[in-house]
């Protein structure tokens, strides 16, 4: 009987089963952020969940983008090689001459110091090609043409904002030129801080999949947008706990405006109000709420048990009747 070649990824158990048959045709980028030390990678493909496979980082070591026949150990053992002191040009030089099928891969690396280095394997297949520039290495294989990595590079020099702001401007960038000459499917971003605190989950800055969608980009776009806003919104709640409500409220204020289509950023900020003696002002915000889904008047008195609104029931009342 005839084996038949597995060609797509699996996740079996903690062993990832990666395709070496088939290119995960992809743009991508890898980056650090010279204010703030934070690296990051972001990737787009015509491929199911590119963000399982191909964006690597940890915060203070180094960040790696593994594609076209992608071999996904080059991204743990990048990272494990640069946190024992490899620069990125020795960790992937060392993972290259280990690697019999270098020739078909494409791997860019940056380490915390900005040293970037990238690898374009001589049968990637066309349009495939890379540049790098300060603190910064941008990607693409199987491309529709070799415009699209230059792009990339000028609109990541180009973009203001932040570090996902900038390297989400590189793969819109990257789409305009063409992009992948299969078309698009999936889209992911990486960012990790800058100040490290050796706990991963506490480490990681921005984490967004996108794993099938038609237009991936608008998605990862809009998951930024509404990102940002609850970091505006967790921030409030950190300065609630300090009992510092006026900068809450301004951190509210800046959430609610980020993603104005959610009732429950402005629900909590009515919460807020209510529960340090504000309530005139909290009402039109309750009111607001109420009237685009009622379950946020039937929890509202579940508050009260939990600390969250005192024991008030006149406040209470005047709460309902919105």
């Amino acid at each position: 009987m005839k084996l038949i070649r597995l060609v797509f990824p699996f996740v079996i158990g903690l062993g990832l089963l990666y395709s070496q048959t088939r290119p995960i045709s992809t743009y991508s980028i890898v980056a650090l952020d010279e204010e703030t030390g934070e690296l990051g990678v972001a990737v787009q493909s015509h491929w199911f969940s590119v963000g399982s496979l191909v964006p690597w980082a940890k915060a203070g070591v180094g960040a790696v983008a593994t594609q076209s026949f992608v071999k996904v150990d080059y991204g743990p053992q990048g990272l494990a090689l640069m946190e024992e002191g490899a620069s990125a040009e020795d960790a992937l030089i060392q993972l290259l001459n280990e690697d019999e099928n270098a020739e078909v891969r494409q791997v860019a690396m940056i380490d915390i110091n900005g040293d970037v280095i990238v690898h374009t394997g001589e049968k990637c297949i066309f349009a495939a090609g890379h540049q790098t520039g300060n603190n910064y290495s941008v990607q693409a294989n199987l491309m529709e043409n070799e415009t699209v990595w230059p792009a990339m590079a000028d609109a990541f020099e180009k973009a203001k904002g932040g570090l996902a702001d900038r390297m989400l401007a590189a793969l819109e960038a990257a789409e305009a030129e063409g992009g992948d000459i299969r078309g698009r499917q999936s889209a992911a971003m990486l960012i990790v801080t800058g100040t490290p605190t050796g706990i991963p989950w506490k480490d990681v800055v921005l984490e967004l999949r996108i794993e099938d969608h038609p237009d991936p980009l608008g998605e990862l776009k809009r998951l930024i947008r509404i990102h940002g806003a609850y970091q505006h919104a967790n921030q409030g709640d950190l300065y609630v706990e300090k009992g510092e409500t006026e900068l809450a409220l301004k951190e509210y204020d800046k959430a609610d405006k980020l993603y104005p289509e959610n009732p429950e950023l402005p629900y909590w900020t009515a919460v807020t109000l209510a529960d340090i003696g504000r309530v005139e002002e909290s009402l039109p915000l309750f009111k607001a709420a109420f009237a685009i889904d009622e379950r946020w008047r039937i929890l509202t008195p579940r508050l009260v048990n939990a600390g969250l609104l005192p024991d008030d029931k006149r406040m209470l009342e005047l709460i309902m009747a919105q």
